[in-house]
């Protein structure tokens, strides 16, 4: 079988999660018109190095997404329809810390297996329950602890109430908090650089690390995680300092070679 140019070493089957006992669970009693005003207000409250927003459908992991960029909070939506390589930048870009929140439908998020992922918000609760333990259990790997909070709509208390007979025990309802007008927005501390170069112009992630410490005269604190692919390379670099590391990649090489950079 053919396998695709651009591969994303995150992207690996796995089965269905086993919950922990360190997995803090909350459910909010939230009407459907202000779940978007609620969910912005928890991960401004949480402020999560990764969080992952559940959808039950593609539609609405994009307009999701789009309820919290206009709330000036950045996310990435993850649904089935997505093309594979914009699957895969997705994918890049979160694993990287250059963006905190995916917003995600159960089928995208099939076969995702990622490390020390801070929270799980349900924006809308399954229909099923195995569904409901199988997202929650993402958090919380390795004996780390994760937070995993649902906002429920009154049309979705009988699916609450399954989820509750499966779990075995009481479901803990909370109260949102007054909003904090001084809330900062939630930014990803990096941003990602996309060069036209791979393996197959035999970049390794070092040539990259040299031309941005060397040359461009970036510190090496600066740099996050590099990927490379077949035909492109994704570098992660701090916030403060990725307009100077594209003006500077730009005007420079690599391994003695120009090639094309943006910013995504």
């Amino acid at each position: 079988m053919a396998r695709s140019a651009l591969r994303d070493p995150l992207d690996v089957t796995i089965e269905a999660p086993i919950v922990g006992t360190n997995v803090e669970q909350g459910f909010y009693e939230i009407e459907p018109r202000q779940k978007a005003d609620a969910l912005a207000a928890l991960l401004r409250e949480l402020r999560p190095e990764s969080a992952v927003v559940f959808c039950n459908t593609r539609r609405d992991t994009v307009s999701v997404a789009a309820a919290l960029a206009e709330r000036v909070i950045e996310a990435l939506a993850l649904h089935g329809d997505i093309e594979q390589r914009d699957r895969d930048e997705v994918l890049v870009r979160f694993a990287n810390r250059s963006c905190s929140v995916l917003v995600a439908s159960d089928v995208a998020a099939r076969g995702l297996d990622i490390k020390d992922l801070a929270a799980v918000i349900n924006y809308e609760l399954p229909s099923d329950a195995d569904i409901y333990l199988h997202r929650i259990g993402r958090t919380a790997r390795a004996g780390t602890a994760g937070i995993a909070l649902s906002l429920c709509g009154p049309s979705e208390m009988p699916r609450a109430l399954r989820i509750e007979e499966a779990r075995g025990e009481k479901l803990q309802w909370r109260k949102l908090g007054p909003a904090d007008a001084q809330a900062k927005n939630v930014q990803a501390p990096m941003h990602t650089l996309r060069i036209d170069g791979g393996r197959g112009d035999k970049l390794r992630p070092g040539d990259i690390l040299g031309a941005l410490t060397g040359d461009a005269g970036l510190p090496g604190s600066a740099i996050g995680k590099i990927d490379v692919f077949a035909t492109r390379a994704y570098v992660a670099v701090a916030r403060d300092l990725a307009a100077k590391a594209l003006s500077r990649l730009r005007a420079g090489k690599i391994k003695g070679r120009s090639f094309r950079v943006e910013r995504i």
